[in-house]
């Protein structure tokens, strides 16, 4: 399951220097697969869309910071728990229930960005 920031953010951008994929954004700004991961080329979404890794796509938030669900693997393989979560100062990171993976989809996720 990718976590999602909630409308109770504040925008400090604690959370955003911590992931490990680069899944999240300041509000309003585009996002690429290949924003610190090392895609490269065609890469299919989790919709089964398939995109250049350059490709910018539409911001999930325009108020608040967001994190993409396409990049987000909750830290598995790199941390014990979502590293978002733990530095958010308003509890704000939180479990998407729209985006349930198992941690073996998270950590397949986790490979195919960083190759």
């Amino acid at each position: 399951m990718a976590i999602k920031i909630t409308d109770e953010c504040i925008n400090c951008g604690a959370c955003e220097p911590e992931c490990p994929n680069n899944a999240i954004y300041e509000g309003g700004i585009e996002w690429k697969m290949a924003d610190g991961t090392g895609v490269k080329g065609e890469y299919v979404l989790m919709s089964g869309t398939t995109t250049d890794a350059q490709e910018a796509h539409e911001p999930v938030a325009v108020d608040v910071y967001y994190i993409t669900p396409d990049k987000c693997t909750e830290c598995q393989g790199f941390h014990e728990e979502p590293q978002c979560a733990a530095v958010c100062p308003v509890d704000c990171c939180v479990p998407d229930e729209l985006y349930e993976e198992t941690v073996e989809q998270l950590l397949e996720k986790k490979e195919k960005m960083h190759l």
